[in-house]
């Protein structure tokens, strides 16, 4: 928590009475929630990012698209349009989002992605189409309470979990720790891969303070893929220039740093919008270590926004490499998830 943060608890606590207050509308049905009519799976958080939403949402896509035909809504975070859209091969960032233009680059030949700032009338226009998913996961919806998803999944990072934040803008949580009560499981995403049992017992019980008491806990880390060639042409070097737009960038720095060895990281604001001076930024770091021969290694996420605003040249000019991140669950979480997806969402009683 920065030094600061208490001077800020006179607006944390009006934050929270106005969360609270619209929380307890939709709990007496004042407001109203309309129940989602394809089968549907939430993926969200309890703060305003860097819990590990996409790789989650790109985790179930791989487990169940070859089985169902699978769909995702957003609100398309940062886009400069309006409405509801769905992702076509004409489609960019600018007009979807960072996130739902990065799945469907990877997944647009097997599955959906729409994006609809109005989330109960997107589904409404889904449900009218002539082939309806047959699971839709809706994307950073935690709060958006006008719709009930059959599985509410709540990710909160080891690092940073729910429980020991604040509302903002003292601390990240973007509504009260007892919000937890809604989810159906609890992730804790991004642990170290040798979490021993005493850990995980810990972290169950402080999650169980604020969930229902049966609500399972699980527990995913990260997986790194090899960096790959934005352009095909370069080598790869193991001296890096690291370049990101995250919410939270110690893992990725930590990974980095432990792998390969580390020259310098840039490091920008979540959903960053890479202009001419962060290119020429990232020139200038190239001249300046050019005797080590670097390469510039990025996010998926980031490499949607350089690929699209970098200035002519620029990528055939300097070497960008893009690490790609899983999530990876142990097996006998991986098993509990499936049987949860099944039971909740598509009311069997087995895989």
């Amino acid at each position: 928590m920065r030094w600061y943060a208490f001077l800020l608890y006179p607006f944390a606590l009006l934050y929270d009475l106005v969360t609270l207050l619209r929380n307890w509308f939709f709990d007496l049905g004042w407001l109203k929630s309309m129940s989602s009519t394809i089968p549907s799976i939430l993926v969200g958080n309890l703060s305003v990012g860097g819990t590990g939403k996409t790789p989650m949402v790109e985790y179930l896509i791989r487990m169940l698209h070859k089985e169902y035909r699978v769909a995702t809504l957003s609100r398309g975070y940062g886009r400069k349009t309006k409405g509801f859209l769905e992702a076509d091969p004409q489609v960019f960032p600018d007009q979807i989002g960072d996130e739902p233009f990065q799945i469907y680059q990877k997944f647009g030949q097997e599955i959906s992605v729409f994006v609809g700032e109005d989330r109960v009338n997107a589904l409404e226009k889904i449900a009218q189409m002539s082939d309806v998913p047959e699971l839709i996961i809706l994307d950073d919806a935690f709060q958006h309470r006008y719709v009930t998803a059959d599985l509410n999944i709540l990710l909160s990072t080891y690092q940073s979990p729910f429980f020991s934040d604040f509302l903002l803008p003292m601390g990240r949580l973007r509504e009260n720790r007892a919000g937890a009560i809604r989810a159906d499981v609890v992730v804790i995403t991004k642990c170290p891969e040798n979490l021993n049992t005493a850990e995980r017992s810990r972290l169950e019980r402080e999650v169980v303070t604020y969930s229902k008491a049966n609500t399972p806990v699980l527990f995913s880390s990260i997986s790194y893929g090899m960096p790959t060639p934005l352009v095909d042409s370069f080598s790869f070097s193991s001296k890096i220039i690291l370049l990101t737009g995250l919410a939270n960038d110690q893992p990725l720095i930590d990974f980095v740093s432990e792998k390969f060895e580390l020259v310098e990281v840039m490091s920008y604001a979540d959903h960053h919008e890479y202009s001419e001076t962060d290119f020429d930024r990232v020139r200038s770091a190239m001249k300046q270590h050019a005797s080590q021969n670097p390469v510039v290694v990025t996010t998926e996420k980031d490499a949607v926004k350089v690929k699209s605003n970098a200035p002519k040249g620029f990528l055939e000019e300097i070497p960008i490499f893009v690490l790609a991140i899983e999530v990876k669950f142990s097996p006998a979480d991986e098993l509990a998830l499936a049987l949860l997806i099944n039971q909740k969402v598509f009311k069997k009683d087995n895989i």
